[in-house]
């Protein structure tokens, strides 16, 4: 689990009652996973079918959690990604963490298939907190995000990987009004512009010095 981004959004006087991660590898890995334990409703995406198994038993009997077993993508169809742990990804893409900076080779053997749907078959634009970690997808949830989340955190790139749609989300966050946050490894966490720190925590802030 990433404990800063529920620890900054919480400092921070943020309350969501919707998040989502798209792209979520083990349960106790999630970068949400302190905003399900607090029973905001959440969804998960996810393509692995070993993961998905870890993640329905880890969450059974989580009514605020739901689970869906697919690929976010430009479209909707079958897709080929490649199984390599964290670092699994869509085997078309040209530039990925596993590629750039794991010297991960392709091999037929790692190669399994899932389907894909577009982030707008499920985003009914009230997410209000979003994570997207897809080695190299970023921007196709993106391409068809109806919300528009206080906080989005998606991984851009570190040491020798930059995401290969970085132009395009960069832009898209300027002309949606969000403005970058803080960096955590190989996440860009973006804050909506528009967000207010509460009178009293600027109080608080000043007085503690």
């Amino acid at each position: 689990m990433n404990e800063k981004l529920y620890r900054k959004t919480r400092a921070r006087g943020l309350n969501f009652s919707h998040a989502a991660e798209v792209g979520v590898y083990l349960p106790e890995s999630s970068n949400i996973l302190g905003f399900i334990k607090d029973g905001i409703r959440v969804d998960l995406f996810e393509p692995n079918p070993d993961c998905i198994e870890k993640l329905n038993d880890y969450f059974k009997g989580n009514s605020n959690v739901r689970i869906f077993p697919y690929a976010i993508y430009a479209e909707n169809g079958p897709i080929r990604l490649y199984r390599d742990g964290a670092s699994t990804f869509v085997a078309d893409l040209k530039s990925s963490p596993a590629l750039a900076n794991d010297r991960y080779r392709p091999a037929q053997g790692d190669i399994f298939c899932a389907e894909a749907r577009v982030f707008s078959d499920f985003d009914d634009g009230t997410i209000d907190l979003l994570s997207i970690d897809t080695e190299g997808c970023e921007w196709y949830v993106l391409m068809h995000l109806k919300s528009r989340p206080l906080v989005i955190s998606l991984e851009t790139g570190w040491k020798k990987y930059r995401n290969p749609y970085f132009p395009q989300i960069e832009n898209w966050m300027s002309e949606n009004g969000y403005g970058k946050w803080y960096r955590d490894g190989s996440d860009t966490v973006y804050l909506r512009r528009d967000i207010k720190v509460n009178p009293l925590r600027k109080i608080f802030r000043f007085i503690k010095g």
